[in-house]
């Protein structure tokens, strides 16, 4: 895809691995950033879960974003990561693994797909078993739903949110002089990028390639009235470089 031009709205400080990745296959990445990750500062409930981390079994990390406000907080704290040492920690995808491990903690489990679903299906028998799930502020209800549901007991902690970024107007040009493909990475990225443009998000999507990094931020699309027209199969950024590679490879003429 040498030379294509591909829309990354992935936050500003988490677009170089997509980008990169696109890179490395001749395109040329276009950072829109629609979303911005805000730590909640004032959290007692976070706090609260940090001082009794001896209480809780598993810890479920759900992002990157999860992993840094964490972290930080328990550095703020006075913690290290030896406060996890008689925990398990599960990861949900590679990125977030990966994160854990920049801190030296190793992931007891990573699910093999990268939805929330999926992490329960490796954790076996979850009866009494205790979980912290530090995570967005608006996140989806599956996880949480899908252990309790098994007998699990579930501490939720919202750490970050999700708001919109200002729009930047340097790229905005970039896209309406035309761009080849748009790429979502979450259903945040898709909801916010149809939010700061309302009235151009739909026509710009009308004539280019739409591609999400997984099925959840596909549905979001779809029920945003979105096409959808590409879908990786391994839900990570190098997956949705690659997909995008497949079908520029594939539609070029020979």
């Amino acid at each position: 895809m040498v030379g294509k031009r591909i829309v990354v709205t992935r936050p500003r400080g988490q677009a170089s691995a997509l980008g990169e990745a696109l890179t490395a296959h001749g395109a040329e990445p276009v950072y829109f950033p629609t979303i911005r990750i805000v730590p909640i500062e004032e959290n007692p409930r976070l706090d609260d879960a940090i001082s009794k981390l001896n209480q809780f079994d598993w810890i479920v990390f759900t992002s990157v974003n999860g992993v840094a406000v964490f972290f930080d907080r328990l550095e703020r704290r006075g913690g290290t990561t030896t406060a996890l040492s008689g925990l398990r920690v599960a990861a949900i995808g590679p990125a977030t693994a990966d994160a854990l491990r920049r801190r030296a903690v190793e992931p007891a489990m990573v699910p093999d797909e990268y939805v929330a679903e999926s992490i329960v299906q490796g954790l076996g028998e979850v009866k009494g078993v205790r979980f912290l799930l530090p995570r967005a502020a608006k996140a989806r209800e599956a996880l949480v739903a899908e252990l309790e549901g098994r007998g699990a007991h579930v501490e939720e902690v919202p750490v970050y949110d999700t708001q919109a970024a200002p729009i930047d107007q340097q790229a905005l040009t970039e896209i309406r002089r035309g761009v080849d493909a748009v790429t979502f990475t979450s259903s945040s990225t898709v909801e916010h990028f149809v939010g700061l443009l309302p009235d151009e998000a739909r026509p710009i999507l009308a004539d280019t390639l739409v591609a999400c990094i997984g099925p959840i931020t596909a549905r979001t699309a779809r029920q945003l009235g979105l096409r959808v027209d590409l879908v990786a199969e391994e839900y990570t950024a190098d997956g949705l470089a690659r997909v995008l590679a497949s079908h520029f490879a594939t539609a070029s003429p020979t």
